[in-house]
């Protein structure tokens, strides 16, 4: 079947591809060194939009080639580039189609059909040369790493190849050229580290300083620059050189090297990370069919798995449903914010502080209860502004602004008389928070937003005995608060559209990813891990040994495990959330005994750290006491999902959050559950947990899996 054929057919697949078209262009390159030709890639939409291929735009850029390839072969022309439109290059396979395929065919069909049309521009009879001008990720970086030759922007935002992060391999040449282009080593640091470092992003000098692109050239005349050293290059006026690939053992200690890495992050449990390196370690040989090949199988039974699905069922969580919050009020009700007031001045106010401070530059005051805490607090973001300073991240007039808004002060009255938002980061108890909140409202102005840092308390009750409770709205950060993008916003019965709106309003300042939630004990992320840990430490008290329980989680492929996560939470904390949970679901929430022991020893977590790696405390385990009853991992494994599975149902039908797809987003922005699980949800449903515990599937057919 011909490529023209194969992209026909899978278009058909494809009824909504935003079509990416591909001109060409024909010029004069400078210096006499001949006419060129440029194709351009192009989705016809603004600047801002993505440019991506599906069927129909490889068939675009195909024909492109068409012409080219007779121009070529026929003498009219020296060489052939490709580049992009403003600020954006190409960003890869249109994920849009790709979920809505059936059968494995027409997976590899897609495969198959990149492979082709790519392949083709490395097979010109004259030089070819990719501009990456803009953005370039997946299939973007792929039709690039073609060509012969590669230059890049001083400016480019955004480089990557996130497809192991998303449950697929680089699938279009990627695992096979970039090794053998920049070395086993290199290329293992940027299709399975930075993949599984949330997709962490390469900028232009870094794709120069890995060996990706021949030469760098600044932004704003990149494009010209560009074709000034491509005449100097078809005239042998530069030479490119590229270091001697090393195939012995270096080649298979990178490969090592990305297994272990795989394996810390996902634990065996995703197969993206580990089909790709098996396509890297066999690429060693130099066999680039053999390597495209492994690339189109490993693609298409990658896509028809249930982990590609939930990877595009995360992203589009976070991009989409997390930009466009469900249920939040009319934006067009929020009152501006000209002036932060935080109550509290430790590390977490501190934070919280910064963070208002950097995004909405306004003038942010602090209060505590004595003068050396508020020093101290502004000490703190004073300090973090240099390190911002000293890192080149803002110049001395931006660090002298920052640091003249920011200040600290005792009395409430002069300090937040003229405040429109105002939030505490105070003891979580109850009664010191409803003290904290009178003591605001007879001093702040009315319209002022009273805004509650708390992680399990009840906003309604906090505002119980305020004059006006309806300004008063649940703002729960994550820690650490720079990090984790989950704002959960808390509506308490009597909090009104306004006071909601400015908190979303705010939010979206501060770049936060803001769920709307029900004033529901601990609220979402807390309330599902304090069931998660409750069992995990329930089975550890009734017996079962700590490495079998942690071991038993493994295959979740969370980002640590759990009695790690607890250490990093404070098991103080930790211990006080199960036990507000307890007071509100006895049943279901325990309070673990050895937790509490742990906290009154004053642990602060179960491991030691002595050999490098998490060992049992000898303290914790004399303090621990457990029952006879041993659970294998299997039996742990299974108590803990149902456990979930039942505590999430019970969230829904109580109206904590509008659709199980706000508890997914909560858990991959606020604990970091990873994009191959899609949260939590589509992971229940995949293993049958969902129908075993609540008799039906959170998510309809077709949502995080292979439509029906």
């Amino acid at each position: 079947m011909s490529t023209t054929e194969l992209l026909k057919g899978a278009a058909e697949l494809f009824p909504d591809e935003v079509v990416t078209s591909a001109h060409v262009r024909h010029l004069d390159l400078p210096s006499g060194a001949g006419r060129f030709a440029l194709i351009t890639l192009d989705n016809g939409f603004d600047h801002t939009k993505p440019t991506t291929f599906g069927p129909a735009s490889l068939a675009n850029l195909n024909a492109a080639i068409d012409q080219v390839e007779k121009e070529a072969a026929d003498g009219d022309i020296v060489g052939v580039g490709i580049t992009g439109k403003p600020f954006i290059f190409a960003v890869g396979a249109d994920l849009k189609g790709v979920e809505l395929l059936k059968e494995h065919k027409d997976a590899l069909a897609i495969g198959k059909g990149g492979h082709e049309v790519f392949k083709r521009l490395s097979g010109l009879a004259v030089p070819t040369f990719a501009y990456y001008n803009g953005a370039a990720m997946g299939g973007g970086v792929e039709v690039g790493l073609h060509c012969k030759y590669r230059t890049v922007s001083k400016a480019l935002p955004a480089f990557s190849l996130p497809e192991v992060f998303l449950g697929l391999v680089p699938g279009w040449g990627g695992c096979t050229i970039l090794p053998n282009l920049i070395g086993a080593d290199k290329a293992v640091s940027v299709i399975i580290e930075n993949s599984l470092n949330q997709n962490k992003q390469l900028k232009g000098q870094q794709v120069f300083d890995l060996g990706i692109a021949d030469a760098i050239f600044e932004g704003a005349d990149f494009l010209e620059q560009s074709l000034i050293w491509t005449a100097q290059v078809l005239k042998g006026d530069v030479e490119v050189e590229r270091p001697v690939i090393d195939r012995g053992e270096a080649w298979d200690q990178a490969v090592a090297k990305g297994r272990f890495i795989a394996d810390s992050k996902v634990h065996g449990a995703a197969p993206a990370a580990y089909r790709a390196l098996d396509i890297i370690a066999a690429a060693k040989n130099g066999d680039l069919q053999q390597g495209y090949d492994a690339e189109d199988k490993a693609l298409a039974d990658l896509i028809m798995g249930g982990e590609l699905r939930s990877g595009i069922y995360a992203f589009n969580l976070v991009q989409k449903r997390g930009k466009r919050p469900a249920g939040a009020p009319d934006k067009n009700l929020a009152r501006p914010v000209t002036k932060v007031g935080v109550v509290g001045a430790g590390l977490m106010a501190s934070q919280l502080a910064l963070l208002f401070l950097r995004r909405l530059e306004v003038p942010v005051v602090l209060t505590d209860i004595d003068q050396e805490r508020v020093d101290k607090g502004v000490g703190y973001v004073h300090a973090e502004i240099e390190k911002l300073l000293g890192k080149g991240r803002i110049n001395q007039d931006k660090a002298n602004r920052l640091k003249a808004l920011v200040s600290g002060v005792l009395d409430k009255a002069e300090g937040f008389a003229d405040a429109d938002f105002i939030i505490e980061a105070v003891f979580e108890e109850i009664g010191v928070k409803q003290q904290v909140f009178a003591e605001v409202e007879a001093v702040a102005p009315a319209h002022a937003v009273f805004a509650t840092n708390t992680s399990s308390l009840s906003v309604s009750e906090m505002a119980s005995k305020l004059k006006n409770p309806e300004r008063v709205v649940g703002f729960h950060f994550f820690n650490p608060v720079a990090v984790l993008p989950l704002l959960e916003i808390v509506r308490g019965e009597k909090t009104d559209d306004a006071s909601l709106a400015t908190a979303f309003a705010v939010a979206k300042k501060l770049k936060k990813t803001a769920v709307l939630t029900k004033d529901a004990p601990a609220f979402v992320v807390n309330r599902i891990l304090t069931r998660f840990m409750g069992e995990i430490q329930n089975v550890i008290d009734e017996g079962t040994p700590v490495e079998v329980a942690e071991k038993a989680v493994e295959p979740l492929g969370l980002p640590m495990s759990p009695l790690v996560l607890l250490e990093l939470v404070g098991p103080a904390i930790g211990l006080h959330v199960s036990e507000t949970l307890n007071r509100a679901f006895p049943d279901r929430f325990t309070v673990s005994p050895n937790l509490a022991a742990v906290v009154k020893a004053g642990k602060r977590g179960f491991y030691v750290y002595d050999s490098g790696k998490p060992e049992l405390d000898p303290e914790v385990a004399a303090l621990l006491k457990q029952g006879d009853s041993v659970l294998t991992e299997e039996q742990v494994r299974d108590r803990v999902l149902d456990a979930v599975a039942q505590e999430i149902g019970l969230m829904l039908d109580e109206g904590v959050v509008a659709e199980a797809q706000d508890i997914d987003l909560c858990l991959i922005t606020g604990a970091g559950w990873p994009f191959h699980l899609g949260g939590i949800t589509p992971y229940l449903d995949r293993e049958g947990v969902s129908e075993r515990v609540n008799g039906k599937k959170f998510l309809a057919p077709g949502v995080a899996s292979v439509p029906a």
